[in-house]
């Protein structure tokens, strides 16, 4: 049977994710699932030594930065395949143009 701390430690916790009024960011996601896998981790760990909360609270603490330093990067890498995407996108507008161009160039020429 689970510590009643740790029970009510996850209800605040998914009260918390369910309250916010704006999607997660990859950053914020990444932290929950490193809290709960570090708790969860920890908690196992602590059993065997006899101090599951001790060891669920540690767990939780370094799942917490764990998943938020992931996340993080995960989220700069987001970030930069949409800077990337729109460069693209950009890119065959411009390129597009300049080929709409040359075809009125041609057209130009051919009827001088």
């Amino acid at each position: 049977m689970k510590p009643r701390h740790l029970q009510i430690a996850g209800i605040l916790l998914f009260g918390a994710i369910l309250s916010c009024s704006e999607p997660l960011t990859t950053r914020e996601k990444g932290a929950a699932i490193g809290t709960v896998g570090g708790a969860a981790v920890g908690g196992i760990v602590g059993s065997a030594v006899g101090h599951p909360g001790a060891g669920a609270a540690v767990g939780a603490g370094l799942g917490l930065g764990t998943g938020a330093l992931i996340g993080d990067r995960v989220q700069a890498l987001e970030k930069q395949q949409s800077d990337l995407d729109q460069q693209i996108k950009q890119n065959e507008l411009e390129l597009r143009r300049q080929r709409e161009e040359l075809e009125k160039l041609k057209k130009e020429t051919k009827e001088r």
